[in-house]
């Protein structure tokens, strides 16, 4: 016998506890791709003559598929009745249990873990439908509560196309929006802007003097004993990647800075990870703290002909530099970037108030993703707590 944690009001009953396979049918199939026609490939038409005929794959009401062998064992799926499923799945349908409910119970239980077998993942469900969970006696519980989690699956599958939607646009805009194959212009740009784009490499947008590109200092300079609880902060990759020049616990002091102090950051520098993601950069903001980047990181810093923002959209998000960046690298013995390579970059450039258009454009798609994806963050933490406590 157990209790939830937490529970829909008018529910007080102890739950059970039941056999997987006391609660669930299990079917298996003998179909595989051979026998699936161009039409029949996701829906049969004539469904009336397959009922029952379980034993190919066809099945006449909504059931769970699990994929029982392979990549992805385990993973189960809601499938609506008179489609088909192949040999390595299985499928479930409920006894005297709510579908969705018993979706909720078996995907939480992740039985992709039992898997047996050294090379080719495998379940069987002889064993785990021999596993036992708690289900609520009263069949209305089970019902509400499928119901609940089936919404907030539905808020979940919504927001993550919203996101979906939006990288999809920013990848086409990303192509479009700047000039390929050797053009002067773009194929989509804003209204009140007819100029040609100029080509110009790296060190023609750079500011005067050879501090506007620099690599950390060496290895050597900044070793892991110079590092205290407190003091001036040392950036580093988990900085560029994440975005977040918040995070890190790096810190040398006032006296140690002043030795490495020609590897301050700046407001406005663009900073590039030399290892790991190829493109990784960041603008380091108005708001970070003082500091200096570590041995992998290299900083830019532009003159007033370019907005550094939209050197990084080029550099992070397009295939063009990317393409160049590959090409550049080719016999080079490191994994990653060099201040040689970044130099011989070249980028289409727009005038000043183009730049800042498509900058502007850049970052409303980009707080859209964010946004869109906090909220599937939200939904699926929010789903995780009540997993936990509206369940036994």
């Amino acid at each position: 016998m157990g209790n939830p944690k937490i529970r829909f009001k008018g529910y007080t009953d102890d739950w059970e506890q039941h056999r997987l396979e006391e609660i669930c049918t299990y079917y298996s199939s003998t179909l595989t791709a051979k026998d699936i026609d161009e039409d029949g490939i996701y829906n049969l038409y004539d469904a009336n003559s397959l009922i029952g005929k379980t034993n190919k794959g066809y099945m006449a009401e909504d059931y769970i598929t699990i994929i029982k062998d392979g990549a992805g064992v385990g993973r189960t799926r809601l499938l609506p009745k008179f489609t088909m499923f192949l040999g390595t799945m299985g499928a479930m349908i409920p006894q005297n249990s709510d579908l969705n409910f018993l979706f909720q119970l078996i995907t939480k239980a992740d039985l992709g873990k039992e898997y047996t077998g050294s090379t080719i993942p495998h379940i069987y469900f002889k064993d785990y439908g021999k596993n036992k969970y708690y289900v609520p006696c009263c069949y209305e519980e089970q019902r509400i509560l499928g119901i609940y989690f089936s919404h907030i699956d539905h808020l979940l599958t919504f927001q993550q196309c919203k996101c979906d939607e939006v990288k999809q646009l920013k990848k086409y805009m990303l192509q479009k929006m700047f000039p390929q194959n050797g053009a002067d212009i773009p194929e989509i740009r804003f209204n009140g802007f007819t100029e040609a784009w100029e080509q110009r490499r790296v060190t023609d947008i750079l500011k005067n003097g050879s501090a506007a590109m620099k690599i950390g200092p060496f290895g050597s300079a900044l070793k892991k004993e110079f590092f205290v609880e407190k003091g001036i902060k040392v950036y580093a990759q988990e900085n560029i990647f994440s975005g977040d020049f918040n995070i890190g616990e790096y810190y040398i002091t006032e006296e140690k800075f002043n030795e490495l102090k020609s590897c301050e950051l700046f407001p406005g520098d663009l900073v590039i990870s030399m290892m790991g993601t190829i493109g990784a950069c960041a603008i380091f903001p108005e708001t970070a703290e003082k500091g200096i980047m570590n041995s992998h990181l290299l900083r830019l810093q532009f003159n007033k002909n370019v907005i550094p923002e939209y050197i990084m959209f080029l550099l992070r998000d397009t295939q063009q530099i990317k393409i160049q960046i590959d090409r550049l690298s080719v016999g080079s013995i490191m994994s990653g970037l060099s201040s040689s390579v970044v130099k011989k970059l070249v980028f289409p450039v727009p005038i000043i108030e183009e730049q800042k258009q498509i900058v502007n454009f850049l970052k409303h798609l980009d707080n859209l993703i964010t946004l869109h994806q906090r909220k599937c963050n939200e939904l699926q933490n929010i789903k995780k707590f009540m997993l936990q406590n509206m369940f036994v």
